[in-house]
């Protein structure tokens, strides 16, 4: 829970139609399978201590009487269970009836929410037998509990955990145009619950899903949505039990049809509290843990929860930047191509450039940064053969990427010039006084500085447009020579972290086949290398860009949640000795973790004064857009949350 995931579960127990005394005993008994396996809320379907399709033995007293006092046995199970539970059942306020949830912990009623809007269409006709939820809270006796508070407007607030606030509405209610929940959300409830009884047609299990999805992401909350299955009455309708966790837009768990029993996750509320306060879209309403409180209609009642010590169930990806496979993931790299392509378009429209000048080094990015650009020209329909693309062999250059650049050229139909820098690297340690010998920072960067200076001046020449092949990850390493490869007129990858160029490269490898291909997969399968210190005795590449600044996949996984979700250094490590467990070990992890962290904050000055570049995803590190971050900023407070 110090990481902010608190555990959940949708339960539908087996019930049967009218059949209280079952009933309660099957949700008890769920109600403590749940907290023995670590969960610290569990919802349950709409009325299911009786049954949603009772009809009218809603107005049998003896029906209501049953329920009530089966809340009141389940309300006693709980007690000594620090679990929030809600159950739906009828309760009545004298000659008024509603459909509700009870919200139970540790054998106390906290109260009671009604439902809102009440459908009376087509198979349902509830407001035959209930009343909405009252414009007016009340209090009502329930179950030997006196004082309970009825009203739609509640949120229950966790006093040992203050991000842990939850908030419910009641099947038809989310389907409502102004559904409660929207309202729970701005007022401080990251997580909402959903009783729901909804009768299962074909096609309505994907709709389902897709509006919880998009509640979630449109509320930035978790979303349990608990659905009732069997052995409600089958007389005109039949319902499958669908349950559905999500949390901001993604399904972290989903039930399968006809199948009763209990799902769980977890949902993670430090990061919808995080995600919350930047997009400054809810103003969390006011929270008085432990008593009520009122603030713009809302009571907040707080509860106790505990340590969940069950572990973590979810799954997170290791390459997060990289959508899952299949026709999704080509789709994907289709449409972040296209961005990249119309980005450069536009500029090469608005400043008249008739050609583009790039350097091409046989490496990953230079040959993403060549493909963007053809599929621009030819989007253009202007000639390719004004893509000068050129290779500048110096020190570093090995027989291997040289050719794999000319042959990549060549296929794509590009101009390709071959410039040598060594001998002019050469005059200019001359002229500086540089012993050539001394393979410090000054001869790797005095190539890379270089190289820039031939393209710019190429450029010149030739009306055209200097491209950035830099991509995302090395401008948040700060892995670029200042002045050097940091410049360009125009940086197309300076959004696409690494693990995600080698996807795109591999994307369009398979859609051009032929020698472009064969000529991409060898660039695929080569070393990542700046090549500015010499080749081994072999001509191999000695300079290995993961050995000395740390492996991409882990690097990307950091930027991935320090930027997009903020999360503290020592939650990205928990979670990274999940992810990679097997893979890197705890050591690994956390070298490369500070590793980051020093060189993020230490070249910002890089980043305050990079090149334009289109942002394809959702992190850019453009000091006009994403990241206003000043570069005198220190690491310390984030070096010590890892200690």
């Amino acid at each position: 829970m110090q990481h902010g995931f608190i555990k959940v579960c949708a339960a539908t127990p087996e019930i049967r139609v009218a059949d209280v005394e079952f009933n309660t005993k099957n949700i008890i008994a769920a109600v403590k399978e749940s907290a023995e396996n670590g969960s610290q809320l569990t919802v349950f379907p709409e009325l299911c201590v009786c049954g949603y399709t009772c009809g009218d033995l809603f107005n049998q007293p003896t029906l209501i009487s049953a329920c009530e006092r089966a809340v009141g046995e389940i309300c006693e199970a709980t007690r000594g269970l620090k679990t929030l539970v809600f159950v739906g059942a009828p309760v009545a306020d004298g000659s008024r009836l509603y459909n509700c949830a009870v919200a139970i912990c540790d054998g106390k009623i906290l109260g009671v929410v009604p439902k809102t809007y009440l459908p009376n269409h087509g198979e349902f006709y509830e407001k035959r037998h209930f009343l909405s939820a009252p414009t007016t809270p009340t209090y009502v006796a329930i179950a030997e509990n006196q004082g309970v508070l009825l009203g739609a407007n509640m949120i229950f607030s966790a006093n040992n955990c203050p991000d842990f606030t939850v908030a419910c509405e009641i099947c038809e209610d989310l389907w409502a145009p102004q559904s409660p929940s929207a309202e729970h959300a701005k007022a401080g409830a990251n997580i909402i619950v959903n009783l729901s009884c909804s009768d299962e047609t074909v096609g309505k299990a994907d709709y389902r899903k897709n509006l919880v999805k998009m509640q979630s992401a449109k509320l930035v909350c978790g979303y349990i949505y608990c659905d009732a299955g069997d052995g409600e009455s089958t007389t005109d309708m039949v319902f499958a039990g669908h349950n559905l966790i999500c949390e901001n837009g993604s399904v972290l768990a989903e039930s399968k049809l006809f199948e009763n029993g209990l799902i769980y996750s977890e949902i993670d509320i430090k990061l919808l509290t995080t995600e919350r306060r930047r997009l400054l879209s809810f103003d969390g309403g006011e929270r008085k843990s432990g008593e009520w409180a009122a603030k713009n209609g809302y009571y907040i009642q707080g509860f106790e929860t505990f340590e969940n010590g069950g572990g973590l169930t979810r799954k997170f990806s290791k390459t997060p930047f990289v959508p899952d496979g299949g026709e999704k993931l080509k789709e994907r790299m289709e449409l972040i191509l296209s961005i990249q392509s119309k980005g450069l378009e536009k500029r090469l429209k608005h400043v008249g450039s008739k050609s583009v000048v790039l350097g091409v080094s046989g490496g990953l990015d230079s040959a993403l940064a060549l493909l963007v650009a053809c599929r621009a020209f030819n989007s253009l329909k202007k000639d390719k053969k004004d893509i000068i693309a050129i290779s500048m062999p110096a020190f570093g250059t090995t027989k291997k990427t040289k050719s794999n650049a000319l042959k990549l050229i060549e296929a794509l139909g590009a101009t390709a010039r071959v410039i040598p820098v060594g001998d002019t690297v050469k005059r200019h340690f001359k002229d500086i006084g540089h012993d050539p010998e001394d393979m410090n920072v000054t001869f790797e960067n005095s190539q890379a500085r270089m190289r820039t200076m031939v393209l710019m001046d190429i450029a010149n020449d030739e009306n055209g447009l200097v491209i950035g092949t830099g991509d995302l990850s090395e401008f948040a390493l700060g892995w670029a020579t200042y002045s050097g490869d940091h410049i360009s007129m125009y940086g197309v990858n300076a959004s696409v972290p690494k693990t995600l160029v080698k996807h795109l490269i591999a994307y369009e490898a398979e859609k051009l086949g032929g020698e472009v291909k064969k000529v991409l997969t060898s660039i695929l399968n080569t070393e990542i290398s700046p090549e500015l210190l010499p080749p081994d005795k072999n001509g191999n590449i000695a300079q290995k860009t993961e050995d000395i600044v740390g492996p991409y996949i882990l690097h990307d996984f950091f930027i991935y949640y320090a930027l997009r979700y903020a999360f503290k250094p020592s939650k990205i490590k928990f979670l990274a000795l999940k992810t990679f467990d097997g893979m890197f070990d705890e050591k690994t992890i956390d070298k490369w973790l500070k590793s980051f962290y020093k060189r993020f904050f230490m070249h910002q000055f890089k980043r305050s004064c990079m090149p334009d570049g289109v942002k394809v995803g959702s992190v850019s590190l453009s000091p006009r857009g994403d990241l206003r971050m000043p570069s005198d900023a220190v690491a310390k407070l984030w070096l010590d949350d890892l200690k």
